[in-house]
Parts: structure tokens; sequence; C-alpha cells
């Protein structure tokens, strides 16, 4: 039997998991009338199965050296169910959506499963469970490309490779790099608590096109600033409302490393930056938060993390666990905010039309709450997870988010 041993980063992630964390991250899929049933789907996803021989592969080894083995007994009917539910309305489904994500995966099998909750109408949602071991998000929307849209979709976008860490000038980015990240925030988060079981998810979306172009127009600024400002608004309007004090909060945004054959894992790295909070208008945080991020940039943060851990872990794996756990201090960042391309235009499966995607990642010890984003065509899709006896109260922060990315189209107007 072939076995394959886990990176050191789907170990770590793999070693994340605890009593009240899940490691999976999830994709919840709404489908248009005309959704198939779980048996249709399950005999679809099977025959493409063979494309993605990690989706077939099991946990194997010890604890200490985890390896992936071949799934001999592999069931597609242990994969993909139809969840016991009637048909779901909006919230209906984002209760069984939080229901479903605080389970966990049963690690005898491969560390996937899509749950097929019906809709009113004949549509459905899929609610697809993937490891975060197996997968980071970048490798999870491949999965989604391989063995869920429809074959005459429109073709994807080519990846681009991540830009590398060249040897020159590489003390000075070092000293860039702990300038910007080695910071730690005075006080305690709002979002910094000892998390339970439960979960509360809400979902938010925004025009793609229309605020890739406002980003530009008003400070020359990207999408992915525009998503950072939108999440800074929604999180200034429910700090205000349920702590007054705005404070300060510092985000992680994963940057992924892949490249063309890297095939599937974890390979992505990241850098933090303190969201404007308080600057009075949406304008004025795009315009802070396109400073930030084109700073990171420049000074390869994301890069000179990646190097940094990888050469701590040969010479001193003991410093190396010291700075890991240093980088998830509550104290170095609040929150993650993850942002994930997806199909560039419309997709479908089975021949019916998928009207959205959203992406939801797992909260962590001490951070409460977790955005991700990934998108479908023309729009941006956002995901909020947290643990209600922490952070309540998603659909203010959702609103907020969308409230901030209309002000931002105004503005461009």
């Amino acid at each position: 039997m072939e076995t394959i041993v886990l990176t050191d980063e789907d170990r770590a992630i793999l070693a994340l998991e605890t009593g009240t964390v899940a490691g999976h991250t999830c994709k919840v899929v709404l489908i248009g009338p005309g959704a198939p049933s779980a048996k249709q789907l399950a005999a679809a996803v099977e025959r493409r199965l063979p494309a993605v021989p990690a989706l077939t592969r099991r946990l194997a080894g010890s604890a200490r050296q985890p390896v992936w083995v071949d799934d001999d007994r592999f069931d597609i009917g242990a994969h993909v169910a139809a969840a016991n539910v009637d048909p779901c309305d909006d919230g209906a489904l984002r209760t069984e959506v939080a229901r479903l994500f605080a389970e966990r995966l049963d690690r005898s099998r491969p560390l996937w499963h899509i749950d097929v909750v019906p809709r009113p109408g004949g549509r459905a949602a899929l609610v697809w469970r993937v490891h975060h071991a197996l997968a980071d998000g970048t490798v999870a929307m491949h999965f989604a490309d391989a063995v869920l849209w429809d074959d005459d979709r429109e073709a994807p976008a080519a990846h681009r490779a991540a830009p590398a860490a060249h040897d020159a000038g590489r003390h000075v980015r070092l000293a860039a790099f702990v300038r910007h990240e080695v910071e730690l925030s005075p006080r305690p988060s709002p979002f910094d608590g000892t998390i339970g079981h439960q979960r509360e998810v809400a979902f938010a979306a925004a025009p793609l096109r229309a605020l890739h172009d406002a980003a530009r127009r008003l400070a020359d600024a990207t999408v992915n600033d525009a998503v950072l400002t939108a999440v800074a608004g929604g999180l200034r309007e429910w700090i205000q409302h349920h702590h007054g004090r705005l404070g300060r909060v510092r985000v992680k945004v994963p940057v992924s490393l892949h490249h063309p054959g890297d095939g599937e894992g974890n390979r992505d790295s990241f850098f933090t930056l303190e969201l404007p909070l308080g600057e009075a208008d949406a304008v004025d945080r795009l315009a802070a938060v396109r400073a930030a991020t084109a700073e990171r940039k420049a000074c390869h943060d994301a890069e000179t993390l990646d190097v940094l851990m990888r050469d701590l872990a040969r010479v001193s794996p003991r410093l190396e666990h010291f700075c890991r756990r240093l980088e998830a201090s509550p104290r170095t960042f609040a929150l993650n905010v993850s942002n994930v391309p997806g199909p560039p235009g419309q997709v479908s499966v089975l021949g019916a039309p998928v009207e959205a995607v959203y992406s939801l990642a797992e909260i962590g010890e001490r951070h409460a709450l977790r955005v991700a984003v990934v998108s479908l065509g023309g729009q941006l899709n956002f995901g909020f997870c947290s643990d209600p006896a922490i952070v309540s109260d998603l659909d203010l922060l959702a609103h907020g988010v969308e409230a901030e990315a209309n002000a931002l189209l105004a503005a461009a107007r």
C-alpha cells in the first residue's frame, strides 16, 4: 500500500484540531432549480474521483508520523449523503450549516463529506466539508473544479505563481518583516475568549467587477484591499454596537504560495496588518489598507515568513515551535480574513445552475471569529463563522460589510 507522509504544514494543521476546534474548511454551494439528488450527485462525483486521488486517501500511521494511504474500503455513500431535514429557507439553512460545521469528520475515512440540504423550489445547498490538513482554500477550489462543476463550464483562470523571495536584499526584507509583523496588540481583541463547541454562521455578498473598479479608481487599490476595507467597515459597526470603544484590530491575511504542479495539501503563508477602524470615511479606510498591503507586498512579508520558518525548522525546531506559538497569539492577530478566487464564470452541477458559493473556515482557540471570502463569476461572497457565546449577532457584521462595499461603490460613482 502506497503511503504519503504529511508535509510539515499539513501535520501542523492536523495538530490544531482539539475538542472544541474542528479542523475543516467548508464550501456552501447554492444550487438552483433542478438540483440533483444526493444519489445522483454521489454517482457523478464517484465517476470523477480518479482525477483527484487525494479524495480517496485516509489517515494512517502514528500521531508523530501521520501518513495518507489509499482507502481500500472507500464508499461514496459515506461521503455524499442527503441531509435529514425539510426544505430549508435562508434562516433554517444557516442553522443547519452551523450544526454540520460543528461536527467532526470521521478520521477512519477520507476527510471530506458533502451533505445535500434541500431548499424550496427544487433547489439545494451542498455543504462540503474538507479537512484543512487535506487541502487549503486554493486546493479545495481545485477539488470542486475537478469533481463538482460540469465539464462545459468556462475554463478556469490560469493560476498565477507566487513571487519568489530572492536572496538579494534578504536582510532588508527581514528588517521590514520584523517591523510589520512582530507587533503585539496592547489589549485583548473583542474576539479573544475560550471557545466552545457551538458555531454561528452568516453570509454577505458584493459585486466583484464593480468593487474592483471602484477600488482602483478611488485609491489605486486592489479588490483584495476592497475586501479588507469591507471587513473593516463591518467590524467597525459591530464593535461600536457591542463594545462602544473601537480599539485596535489586527488581521491575519493568508497568501497562497502554490505554484502550478504543486498538487494537494497546504502551501501558504500570511502577513498581518491593523485595520484602520478609527478612520471615519470608507474611502480613507481603503487608502489606509492599500498603503499597508502595498508595503507588505513590496517587502515580500509572506515569502520572507515562509523562508524564515523553514530555516528555523531546520536549525532549531524548538525556536520554530516557539515562533509558531507566538504567531498564533490573539495579541498578534485578532481574526483571520482569507480570500480565494473561484470560477471566473458561471458554473453548474449536473445541469443545475450554481447560484452562489460561500466559504467558511474554522475559528481557533482565542480567535472566536473568522471571515472567508470566495468569488464566483461576478460576485464576491463573504462567509462568517463564530462562537456565538463570544461573537453573536453576525447579521450586524454581514450588514456592515455590505454597507461598506456599497459606500465604496457610491463614492466611485
